[in-house]
């Protein structure tokens, strides 16, 4: 039993004395908003309260005022966030968006509270290993969209989206911008703030395990080539001969452009999970649910309009689902004149609904939607052609020869339909498939998989530090954060835990940071290969 209790929650293995240089501090899995947030944090800018700043609760301007003079970041989180309300369930969320944003959910544009200030002794080692361009999965989304979001909440620390939007002259309709407006900013963003070395793009993370403790300096065999990106990586950490902590091991390949994939195996004391879910979507998880004419993506439905597989005088499409992703496949379908059954399993008045909590002026476009389904039900017609409404039903099975059996949930009454296409948009999935049993063992409750609306991280409210894992955080959709205004609150509650670890240490070694560096002369442009310590071609 004592065996049992020993073993890691992501699968710890015997020690290893991995070849080349040391561990980097910080790894981050995922560079969209969460991660390039993050990386801003630990590359040493920091946050100050203003001088002359006030903010309009007197009791956070007292706090605030009360240390006027040292970083947000090297403060007492908890405290700081004590009394706040807002809408994350997440107190230093609350607390960050309140800084950037005083009163935004009132409708006050005021501005923050905070001044930002480069301390390059502050920096903290780190990499941010993502799949595309900086941004993550907004360069996935329909470039046209408006966000759902106000352009300003939208914006990271200390770089006003209109500013940004006033230089490339563009527009913002209604206080909102293009979802393409805003990957464009992330990725200008990071070139902005300096962070791209510190992000290295093209990268899949396949495998993240603890290792044990070994020792990472020179002398103990040569160094394998990277094949991490040039120029896109941190700078190394000391020497550590004598490590007492267990590290993390990430392996993965870069992906290239001639289709060649090259492994890396990187080491890190930290890895904070900020990969988002929307590269992972959710399924019925029924009969004919992988037909080739059932889709999960919007994406797949613009397509097919484009190729004229769906048509106004074809059979109608499907579209299940009563999210804001499944209003933007009605509407689309609706503009395109194509004929659409919307199959959801709320009642249309249900207070939970998306739509009542959107207000009508700023939305007008999706209380349209949610009119229609008021509206225009199976049993009763009204001014919107071609459209169906199906409350409170559920889809049983598809069929090969494009038919779908739908099902009351009240009644149990089953209809038939011949349909040309399914869209099922009910949401997405984090897809969490490096770690060990795709990490639910990290959950609130371990019997179930990770979701992050039902099943989110279990963290430490004030860290971001995994309550199963330590050294393993997690930011954004994973912990419950869905809006970028929250999820930055995720980047100063990890960062403010690293800087404060990263000053104990120094305080109880005073000489750890005057240690040689592994490997001697390292350069910007080899820094990477200094620091993975496996890697191949497959």
């Amino acid at each position: 039993m004592a065996e049992c209790e020993k073993t890691m929650t992501l699968g710890h293995s015997a020690p290893k004395s991995p070849q080349g240089g040391s561990p980097l501090s910080v790894v981050v899995i995922g560079n969209g908003p969460s991660g390039i947030c993050l990386s801003y944090l630990l590359s040493g800018y920091r946050p100050y309260f203003k001088e002359s700043a006030i903010h309009p609760n007197p009791i956070l301007q007292w706090k605030l005022q009360k240390n006027a003079g040292v970083a947000i970041t090297q403060q007492d989180l908890e405290f700081l966030s004590e009394g706040l309300e807002g809408r994350s369930h997440n107190p230093v969320a609350v607390l960050f968006d309140s800084l950037l944003r005083p009163e935004a959910d009132f409708g006050m544009s005021m501005d923050s509270v905070l001044s930002w200030r480069l301390e390059p002794d502050q920096h903290i080692p780190h990499l941010v290993l993502g799949k595309g361009p900086p941004g993550g999965a907004w360069h996935s989304i329909k470039g046209s969209m408006i966000t759902l979001s106000l352009g300003d909440w939208m914006e990271l620390p200390d770089l006003r989206i209109r500013d940004w939007m006033r230089e490339k002259r563009r527009c913002v309709r209604n206080d909102r911008t293009t979802t393409a407006d805003i990957a464009l900013y992330y990725q200008h963003y990071v070139k902005d703030k300096g962070l791209q070395r510190n992000i290295a793009c093209g990268t899949v993370v396949t495998s993240v395990r603890k290792v044990g403790p070994a020792s990472h300096c020179k002398g103990e065999g040569g160094i394998a080539d990277t094949h991490l990106p040039r120029n896109q990586a941190a700078e190394p950490q000391p020497c550590s001969t004598k490590p007492t902590t267990n590290l993390f091991e990430i392996k993965g390949h870069i992906q290239s452009t001639t289709g060649l994939e090259k492994t890396f195996c990187i080491y890190a004391e930290n890895v904070v999970l900020a990969t988002g879910t929307y590269d992972s979507p959710a399924q019925l998880g029924i009969e004919g649910e992988d037909l080739p004419f059932v889709s999960h993506t919007i994406s797949e439905l613009e397509e097919a309009i484009k190729q004229q597989r769906v048509r106004q005088n074809f059979d109608p499409i499907l579209i299940v689902g009563a999210g804001l992703t499944a209003a933007d496949a009605v509407l689309s379908a609706h503009h395109s004149n194509i004929p659409i059954l919307h199959v959801f399993r709320r009642r249309v008045n249900d207070p939970g609904l998306i739509f009542n909590q959107l207000p009508k002026m700023m939305y007008p476009e999706y209380h349209k939607v949610h009119q229609m389904m008021q509206e225009q039900s199976f049993s009763a017609s009204g001014p919107y052609d071609g459209y169906i409404s199906l409350p409170q039903y559920q889809v049983l099975s598809f069929k090969a020869d494009n038919k779908c059996i739908l099902q009351n949930i009240q009644s149990g009454e089953r209809k038939i339909f011949n349909i040309s296409m399914a869209l099922i948009l009910i949401g997405s999935n984090p897809n969490l498939s490096f770690l060990p049993e795709h990490g639910s063992s990290l959950g609130v409750n371990v019997e179930l998989p990770i979701n992050c609306r039902r099943n989110p991280i279990d963290i430490d409210m004030y860290t971001y530090e995994s309550v199963q894992e330590p050294g393993l955080y997690a930011v954004g959709p994973l912990v419950g954060d869905h809006f970028v205004r929250f999820l930055q609150g995720g980047a100063l509650a990890v960062s403010s835990a690293l800087i404060k670890r990263k000053h104990d240490v120094a305080d109880k070694h005073p000489d750890h940071n005057h240690s040689k560096v592994c490997q001697g002369d390292l350069t910007q442009s080899n820094v990477a290969s200094k620091t993975v310590l496996q890697g191949g071609v497959s």
